[in-house]
């Protein structure tokens, strides 16, 4: 059995506005593995990035914060932890890849100086250790001639090194769990390929694990080896790749998957879309969420939410239309399986 390294139970999380207090996250439950490689997808909007602002607790500078459940991480609840202590876990043992690697950078320090600070602060390097191990980071991440690059400051790279420069960032003090937050979005398709290309490098040689957020079912198709998919801050469908893919069942699921550009086997036809939008935070519909979107929909649909139906022992979908399926049951400490 897989070792586990980070699960989040019913995690529920909120931020405070004008109408008071509402939830980005509703009782969502994550498992990554050793090792293990873990998609979050769904449209924006969809509380994906919130759920990595929660795992770092970084949520509590962006006006938010946990409301209930677990961030279990190495046997410690990082929910209920003070920000002295995260600090020495983030970067540390948990690191994380923002979206946009241009506002991610300083502008007024060298690429080399931004890698060197984090080994000089948890690492306690000098400034001259400090500073070769960024150049060999550079190295790692597949940048030519970092001795010049690591001189040189953000604006006078591409998207695509300014990327890989973020990576370095991240690795530098060899995390356990890598948060990739949309890594590939502002960047074409060969960069992207290069990216992902680098991230299953990179974690074959470093053995780490990865929970990569993205809304693109193409990208988690190519790194994951789990996917679970989020629609208006709760977790709808989860399964390995091969049965999200093969066997999909939530409709919002198969909706996502019939958006990609020749999924079905034709190209050149009218593109898929999924009617209507995702619902403002605090605007939920009533029961089942998805509902006024879905082309399945029944009374029940509109009237209770769905709890977790089991699709196989390694599948689940909280879709009424799987009503017949046994509900996901509660372990004797109230965690879900997953």
């Amino acid at each position: 059995m897989a070792e586990k390294l980070l699960e989040i139970r019913k995690l529920t999380t909120g931020f405070v506005t004008e109408k008071g207090l509402v939830k980005a996250t509703d009782q969502i439950s994550i498992r990554v593995d050793k090792g293990q490689t873990v998609c979050l997808v769904g449209e924006s909007g969809s509380g994906k990035s919130v759920t990595s602002l929660a795992i770092m607790r970084l949520i509590d500078y962006a006006g938010g914060m946990i409301l209930e459940g677990n961030i279990n991480f190495h046997g410690q609840d990082l929910a209920v932890k003070k920000q002295e202590e995260m600090r020495d876990i983030r970067g540390n043992q948990i690191a994380m890849i923002f979206q946009d690697p241009m506002s991610s950078l300083n502008p007024v320090f060298t690429v080399g100086e931004q890698i060197a600070e984090s080994l000089q602060l948890h690492q306690n390097k000098s400034s001259k250790e400090a500073m070769q191990m960024a150049i060999d980071l550079l190295k790692l991440v597949g940048i030519p001639a970092p001795e010049i690059r690591a001189r040189q400051y953000p604006h006078e790279l591409s998207g695509g090194m300014c990327q890989r420069i973020v990576i370095a960032i991240a690795l530098a003090c060899n995390p356990e769990l890598l948060i990739a937050d949309e890594p590939t979005t502002a960047l074409d398709v060969t960069v992207q390929a290069q990216i992902l290309d680098l991230l299953r490098k990179l974690q074959a040689e470093l053995g780490m694990s990865i929970l990569l957020i993205t809304h693109d079912m193409g990208v988690a198709a190519e790194i994951a080896d789990r996917i679970a998919v989020m629609y208006a801050g709760a977790i709808v469908e989860e399964g390995t790749v091969e049965e999200i893919f093969d066997h999909p069942s939530h409709p919002y699921t198969i909706g996502l998957l019939q958006s990609i550009p020749g999924f079905a086997g034709g190209r050149g036809g009218e593109l898929y879309t999924i009617k209507g939008t995702i619902p403002p935070i605090g605007q939920l519909p009533p029961g089942c969420r998805f509902h006024p979107r879905c082309p399945h929909a029944m009374e029940v649909c509109s009237m209770k939410e769905p709890p977790d139906f089991m699709i196989t022992d390694d599948h689940r979908t909280a879709c009424w239309l799987f009503q017949d399926k046994p509900v996901q049951a509660d372990n004797k400490d109230g965690v879900r399986q997953a």
